[in-house]
């Protein structure tokens, strides 16, 4: 069973960067499909990108899109988020998530994927 470790949150200011880092550890990491989700409290999980098992594939979300980017490098079973021009609104919570299974289900839909990190905090300052 693959678990996954989130690292490299922090606070920044807005414009600035950060880089997320998702370690899997166990399992066969490099076959599953990868996202990246994030919540703030009182709020719905909320799907930021996602990445074929082989890096071919990735699709985001509309607001992030040109500023996020998400990769992977599955011979050291990591995936990564590199955030640039960071917004006050992306403050939130950011989980790493794998999709295990080969079932048919919308890949920005939380309800795909079936391992969880436990996040890392994301602040963004205006």
């Amino acid at each position: 069973q693959v678990q996954l470790v989130e690292s490299g949150g922090g606070l920044v200011q807005a414009g600035g960067s950060l880089r997320l880092s998702c370690a899997g550890s166990g399992g066969t990491f490099s076959s599953y499909r990868m996202g990246w989700f994030r919540q703030v409290p009182g709020k719905e999980r909320e799907f930021v990108a996602t990445i074929s098992w082989s890096g071919s594939s990735t699709y985001y979300q509309d607001s992030v899109k040109g500023r996020f980017t998400i990769s992977r490098d599955n011979a050291k079973n990591l995936v990564y988020l590199q955030m640039n021009s960071l917004k006050p609104e992306d403050t939130a919570a950011y989980y790493c998530a794998a999709k295990t299974t080969r079932a048919i289900m919308l890949e920005s839909s939380a309800h795909a994927y079936d391992l969880w990190g436990r996040g890392t905090q994301v602040t963004v300052s205006s």
